[in-house]
């Protein structure tokens, strides 16, 4: 008897500590970059953006506003607009993952930034980022896929290594994507890596009667990977993110 009432007592304890239990904040997760972590238009598929599949691997408390763009650069995401967007709606807690140096780096381009320019858009994300008491985390930009005459996947970016310096700098969660995703093409090979890829045949896709060979933008899958490969570097961060990954 005395055992039972000692059992509903401690049941009726619990039962009252969990009501006031605070529930976690709904927060907001930014991604900031360019074609290959934006969202695409239903006549680029099956291009797809590592942002895509990210987007579904958290719980209700996290939404994720994808305004990466196609063709974008640090520069350019700050001249139309993007970026002031995102800067208008931070609130505390939230989170900017910011992705840049595909079309920065290319001097041909319009979008193309200086590498000085491109370290002060960085510094720019991070000082209004912090401001706002929400965190920034940078990422490298991801590999293109390129192999060697040895069978190697060589680095395909110059401007890594600034991104990697304004890190530093400004002592600011990193995900280094390029090193992340080289490896990962080098486990798939050659050959095998082209499923990760915009890569098809004449006539195997109707928004692409005439084929395509694209070693920049992902499949579907392609996209899931690089997508696991940012969230396996959140938890390795130890941010607080990776506490509301869903749990099924």
């Amino acid at each position: 008897m005395a055992r039972s009432t000692t059992n509903l007592l401690l049941a009726g304890s619990l039962l009252l500590l969990s009501s006031f239990i605070i529930p976690k904040k709904k927060i907001k997760v930014y991604l900031a970059g360019d074609s290959t972590m934006a969202v695409k238009e239903p006549r680029a598929y099956p291009e797809t953006g590592w942002g895509t599949p990210f987007a579904w691997f958290f719980d209700s408390t996290v939404t994720v506003e994808n305004y990466a763009k196609n063709g974008r650069s640090s520069g350019t995401f700050i001249t139309e607009g993007l970026w002031q967007k995102i800067e208008n709606d931070l609130q505390e807690g939230d989170y900017v993952l910011i992705q840049f140096g595909h079309n920065d780096e290319v001097s041909t381009k319009k979008s193309y930034t200086t590498p000085g320019q491109f370290k002060a858009n960085l510094t720019r994300f991070i000082t209004a980022t912090r401001a706002k008491n929400a965190t920034p985390v940078l990422i490298t930009p991801v590999s293109r896929r390129r192999f060697d005459s040895t069978g190697v996947v060589p680095e395909t970016h110059d401007y890594t290594p600034y991104v990697l310096e304004v890190a530093a700098a400004q002592k600011v969660a990193l995900i280094d994507l390029d090193a992340a995703s080289r490896k990962l093409y080098q486990q798939f090979g050659p050959e095998t890596s082209k499923l990760l890829f915009l890569q098809l045949q004449p006539g195997e896709h109707p928004n692409y009667p005439g084929g395509k060979d694209d070693n920049t933008h992902f499949s579907e899958l392609g996209a899931r990977l690089v997508a696991q490969l940012v969230l396996k570097d959140i938890k390795a961060l130890g941010l607080e993110l990776a506490e509301r990954v869903v749990k099924r």
